[in-house]
């Protein structure tokens, strides 16, 4: 069953298009990475999907559990299911610990965190602190869909490990769009179809990320643009 979809998306942001004519299906449970060198415009379709106003959309449709979401606010997305663990997420002048209660619709215990839960959200926050306190938001809210916008981004080896394997466990029967433009996480969420962007619209499609993967290694992302890879789907 669909659970997100876009439909024919066209996106401007400060009067430049970023995204023409971009469609993409996500069933229910499935796990989707999208792919794509910088300003390929996956940050636009992740901001334009969360709501946020500097990103207009000019043409088509978002449409979440069967209902067009293209137009309603950040907060009420949020409410409808829709959570990301950000790239760069902001600094907040309230205790971890206390925002989780504000935003928690399940108790989340993960051992080894007590110090950070008792300090004020990313404020001296190191690039793996910023990330573990992302992903304990967004396991507390228990979305239905959940965005991680370069989740590797900034980490070793070890912690990129414990972070994706505490999204699976706490996760586990969650859909789940991970953003990237590297290689690192793919064998942690193993996903059932990979996609690669490419000035604004999906330009490589595999139900095998390990392909698709292999050619970007081996020929950088500029031989996706005439990629032959294909999924059934």
């Amino acid at each position: 069953m669909s659970l997100l979809k876009f439909d024919n998306l066209s996106v401007e942001v400060e009067g430049k298009e970023v995204l023409n004519n971009f469609n993409l299906e996500i069933n229910e449970g499935e796990t989707h990475v999208l792919l794509g060198p910088n300003a390929s415009g996956k940050s636009t379709l992740l901001y334009a999907l969360l709501g946020f106003p500097k990103y207009n959309v000019k043409q088509g449709k978002i449409i979440f559990k069967d209902k067009d979401i293209t137009d309603i606010d950040i907060e009420e997305r949020a409410k409808q299911g829709i959570a990301a663990v950000y790239q760069n997420p902001p600094s907040i002048n309230i205790k971890l610990s206390n925002l989780l209660e504000k935003i928690s619709k399940k108790n989340v215990k993960i051992e080894g965190i007590e110090s950070l839960m008792q300090r004020n959200v990313n404020i001296g926050f190191s690039g793996g602190e910023r990330k573990f306190s992302e992903v304990i938001q967004v396991i507390s809210m228990d979305p239905d869909f959940i965005i991680l916008d370069e989740l590797d981004a900034g980490l070793d080896v070890e912690n990129l490990e414990r972070l994706s394997l505490l999204i699976k466990k706490q996760l586990s029967d969650k859909t789940v769009l991970l953003i990237t433009h590297r290689g690192k996480a793919l064998n942690y969420f193993e996903p059932d179809f990979a996609h690669v962007m490419m000035d604004g619209e999906i330009t490589c499609t595999s139900d095998n990320y390990k392909k698709i993967w292999k050619l970007i290694e081996e020929n950088g992302y500029e031989k996706c643009k005439t990629c032959k890879l294909s999924s059934d789907r």
